[in-house]
Parts: C-alpha cells; sequence; structure tokens
C-alpha cells in the first residue's frame, strides 16, 4: 500500500482539505526560513482556511510575509512595497486591512512624504517588498509586520 491508496478518517480528510499547503526552495541553504517553512500562528489556525474569504485569507498571509521580511532587516531601514510593472515609487507601509471577499488594502507614504492608499482586489495581487531608509534618522524603525501579527494575534474573531 501506498501513500495515496491510505484510507483516512472523515475528521483526517477534512482537516488535510483545510490545511493551508506551502513550499519554496531558496538556492542559498543558509537563506533565512520564510514563511513557506515556518508554522502558522495559532492565531490564522482558529478559522479554516474554507471559512475565510479571499481577501481575509491573502491578508493574513501578507502579514506573514512582512513580519518575516522585517525580522531581516537592520535598524536603519523600514519596510515599503515597491509598485510592479510600474514606475510609481514605493509606497512606506504604514497600515494594510481587507474587505471581504476581494479587497486588500495598504496605507501609507510615497517616497516624497505623501499620504499614499492601495486598494487592490485580491485576483490583482502582486506585491514587492522593499528596505527603504528610516525617514526620521533619529527615531526607532517602525516596524508594521510585528503590530500586525500582535493584532491578529489579539483578535479572537478572525
Amino acid at each position: 500500500m501506498n501513500e495515496t491508496d491510505q484510507i483516512q478518517t472523515t475528521a483526517e480528510a477534512v482537516e488535510a482539505a483545510a490545511m493551508p499547503h506551502a513550499r519554496v526552495v531558496h538556492s542559498d541553504p543558509n537563506a533565512p526560513q520564510s514563511p513557506e517553512q515556518k508554522p502558522l500562528p495559532a492565531a490564522l489556525c482558529r478559522k479554516p482556511v474554507s471559512q475565510k474569504g479571499p481577501a481575509e485569507w491573502a491578508y493574513e498571509r501578507l502579514v506573514l510575509y512582512i513580519k518575516n521580511f522585517e525580522e531581516q532587516l537592520d535598524a536603519e531601514h523600514e519596510i515599503a512595497m515597491g509598485f510592479t510593472g510600474s514606475s510609481t515609487g514605493a509606497l512606506r507601509i504604514e497600515g494594510m486591512g481587507f474587505f471581504d471577499p476581494d479587497i486588500v488594502t495598504f496605507y501609507g507614504s510615497d517616497d516624497s512624504g505623501t499620504k499614499t492608499q492601495l486598494i487592490q482586489h485580491v485576483s490583482q495581487l502582486n506585491v514587492m517588498l522593499r528596505a527603504l531608509p528610516k525617514q526620521a534618522p533619529e527615531r526607532e524603525a517602525m516596524r508594521i509586520g510585528f503590530k500586525l501579527v500582535d493584532e491578529l494575534e489579539s483578535n479572537t474573531e478572525t
């Protein structure tokens, strides 16, 4: 009997279907772990993926990618989002949200400090994370990813 011939209980089949699948390969064997390699935080497992709207599920995974990216930044850089396929520059990520079933929003400012917001349909989601020097060298680097994870963990209704 091989793996595909194994018999599953109904509970095992439902659990397997609800679990997200991820995979990543890095060329550098010493590369830091990425979100695909880390276990999902308990807060993201409270509600089965099958019960989440596309925007909620995209938002939660973006939170993990943002936090992971920030964990690798030095104290002189903050996270920003580059616009792929565009020359409009970058948006310094200062907030993020979703509006189910299909909208994800990013709040922040551009390179010149102008208030900026990106509203994106999940089917068009394409985010490039960038490290930009802090706008105010005298203050501590802003870490939105850690705030986003804290919010997910403290929110009992996801």
